[in-house]
């Protein structure tokens, strides 16, 4: 045992296991499990910002196959003091119970603002600030919606399981034709630093620290004021990225760096 304090917080988001269109999906999930099992020692909080599965629908009495090797090592984490927190991303909205029970972490549906280790943190997976694309927010609307849920519950498992693999595949072949990384707009353009931007306009003193989102797939720390910074977490498909915060000095990493594409 060692004797090493649990003194840091870690971040990653947008893990996509389990996805069919990006290389080989059990090494990925080899690739997380050793990265969670680096950080097992020194960490006090493991902070999920979303999409870490593909795709996740729980039902009243199944689950989605796989992940064993994941949902072990979190398990793990869990029993040995690691407090683990999930922020549910566009892709595993449909967690209903089953992994807080068996792992022990809070679950989080919406943005939720946090004070960790004497600064003050606002996370978020993102997706709901992007107010332009009307469309996706109507399709956000319905997947959230618990009579949507209950519809698509009552298919079978082997259906929807199918559906929504031919979706990602189709939505994540339709992307990386036209680029294989996602492209930074510029602060001016991002709609997720844009926000950043209004809401530290908006809170004045009151204003977070940090804001950290997943779901653009973008690695990036921008200082926005002489206090606050706005974090993009990057992803496990491009970068194998994460956040680690330790009271004063937050970094963005890349786990197995010689494997990752580069940063911007």
């Amino acid at each position: 045992m060692s004797d090493t304090p649990r003194r840091k917080v870690y971040f990653a988001s947008d893990m996509h296991l389990g996805s069919p269109s990006q290389g080989d999906p059990m090494e990925r999930e080899r690739r997380v499990v050793r990265w969670l099992k680096s950080i097992r020692e020194d960490a006090a909080m493991l902070i999920l910002v979303g999409d870490i599965f593909d795709y996740w629908f729980e039902y009243k009495t199944v689950a989605p196959q796989g992940f064993v090797r994941l949902l072990g090592t979190l398990a793990e984490l869990s029993d040995a003091g690691v407090e683990i927190h999930y922020f549910t991303g566009n892709h595993d909205i449909w967690l209903f119970g089953y992994l807080e029970r068996e792992i022990g972490f809070t679950l989080h549906r919406e943005a939720a603002r946090m004070e960790l280790l004497g600064k003050s943190f606002f996370i978020a997976h993102g997706d709901e600030f992007e107010t332009e694309n009307k469309s996706y927010l109507l399709l956000r609307k319905v997947f959230h919606a618990r009579w949507a849920q209950k519809l698509y519950s009552l298919l079978h498992p082997d259906l929807t399981v199918r559906f929504a693999q031919s979706w990602s595949r189709h939505s994540r072949k339709k992307g990386t034709e036209r680029y294989p990384i996602v492209p930074y707009r510029g602060e001016n353009e991002e709609y997720l630093t844009l926000f950043a931007k209004s809401e530290t306009k908006k809170l004045g003193d009151e204003a977070p620290d940090f804001f950290i989102f997943g779901h653009r797939h973008l690695l990036l720390d921008l200082m926005i004021t002489r206090q606050t910074r706005v974090v993009i977490l990057g992803d496990w498909l491009h970068y194998y990225s994460y956040g680690e915060w330790d009271g004063k000095t937050f970094v963005l990493n890349q786990f197995e760096e010689d494997k990752a594409s580069p940063m911007y």
